[in-house]
């Protein structure tokens, strides 16, 4: 007598989907491979029942943003002590809708005037392209400096085994 075995595959919803808070200290997070990990938690990709076309991601707060830092060798800085080469060289464009209004910004101008910028764009442009993004984007909360507003939601720590590849 052969038993059968059915699985049955789950199919998120988005009213029965709860969003969990995490909390993650930025400080010394290279920027690529942070934001890789970032964006898999805000899609939800960690979590077993994930579906694509629901956003089933968590929220994330991100704190001391202004002390990420790129891979490449480092240099002397007067405000921040983690700049490095790659940093310096880094740009940043945005087109202002105006004919000829391509700016260009560097990426040591970017860390003084905004920091948390640099690694907002950098998760934006690791999520994916379509109508959810900006829902998921807006789950990313990156606060400079080391206290955030965010204590009612009780974050939990940020899973290390997602870390893996950040340090």
């Amino acid at each position: 007598m052969a038993v059968e075995l059915v699985q049955r595959t789950s199919v998120a919803k988005n009213e029965t989907f709860v969003p969990e808070w995490y909390h993650i200290d930025g400080e010394g997070q290279i920027v690529g491979r942070f934001a890789s990990a970032l964006a898999m938690v805000l899609m939800g990709k960690h979590k077993p029942t994930y579906t694509a076309h629901v956003n089933t991601g968590d929220f994330v707060i991100v704190t001391n943003v202004e002390k990420v830092r790129f891979s490449g060798p480092e240099m002397a800085h007067e405000s921040h002590p983690n700049y490095s080469v790659k940093m310096a060289e880094k740009e940043y464009q945005h087109y202002t809708g105006y004919p000829g209004g391509l700016r260009i910004t560097k990426g040591a101008e970017l860390i003084e005037k905004h920091p948390e910028k640099i690694l907002e764009e950098a998760v934006r442009r690791m999520l994916p392209k379509n109508k959810l993004a900006k829902s998921m984007l807006q789950r990313l909360k990156l606060v400079v400096g080391s206290e955030h507003s965010h204590q009612a939601q009780q974050p939990k720590p940020f899973p290390e085994h997602l870390l893996t590849r950040c340090k």
